[in-house]
């Protein structure tokens, strides 16, 4: 999943994950092992299930481990599965070394696994979510995931959706996802950032304020 955007900086999906790195696992460690049965928007997945995922995710990057189903839904379920017998902590232990660990692998990849790295991190703000804790699909990585966002939103990788100009809150140039198709003008988001990315990955979206126009908000989401 490569691109020769002048805007893609092969350094930032590294750098997301250590950012998010650094905020995420010390609110995991914190937390109580009954907060880790909590459900999250994914369904069927608790907090554990998704850390177990994650951290499983990215050891692949690390390991190079990529066989035929690589991240299908049923590989998922079996890397869960194998976590299944493993402390909350030693979880936690395997995400904080995929975080750690996984950038020279994305580096060498060139852009083919950066959209692992922003999976990771919306994952991240599933969690807060579920936690009720704040900074949801925000915080200090958030510049660095909207730029992956605009990448991956022109990859192949990416499920279809209509080309958005999207003009967020206290950005001064608007954040264009997709490319022009010659057969429809682009889609108009106004609105805050956490918002538009629960819309581009098909999280919930109560509570959220914006406008939308030219495009429906199922039509948005780049996550098949």
């Amino acid at each position: 999943m490569t691109h020769d955007d002048e805007s893609y900086e092969p350094e930032r999906a590294a750098r997301l994950l250590r950012t998010e790195r650094d905020a995420l696992i010390p609110l995991l460690r914190a937390a109580p092992d009954e907060a880790y049965a909590i459900r999250t928007c994914c369904p069927g997945w608790t907090v554990r299930h998704m850390l177990a995922h994650c951290g499983s995710a990215l050891m692949r990057v690390v390991e190079s481990r990529f066989e035929e189903g690589v991240y299908s839904p049923e590989a998922n379920d079996r890397d869960i599965a194998e976590r299944a017998d493993w402390s909350n902590s030693r979880v936690v232990d395997e995400l904080e070394r995929g975080m750690t660990e996984a950038g020279p692998a994305l580096l060498a990849a060139k852009g083919r696994l950066d959209g692992v790295a922003l999976g990771e991190w919306v994952h991240a703000g599933d969690i807060r979510e579920a936690w009720g804790e704040p900074g949801a699909y925000g915080g200090d990585g958030l510049v660095d995931a909207l730029a992956l966002l605009g990448w991956f939103s022109r990859s192949d990788h990416a499920a279809a959706a209509p080309p958005l100009h999207a003009d967020l809150d206290g950005r001064d140039e608007p954040l264009v996802l997709g490319a022009p198709d010659g057969k429809r003008p682009p889609a108009r988001y106004i609105g805050d950032a956490p918002t538009l990315v629960r819309l581009c990955t098909g999280r919930p979206l109560t509570g959220t304020r914006y406008e939308l126009a030219g495009a429906a908000e199922k039509e948005l989401a780049l996550f098949g």
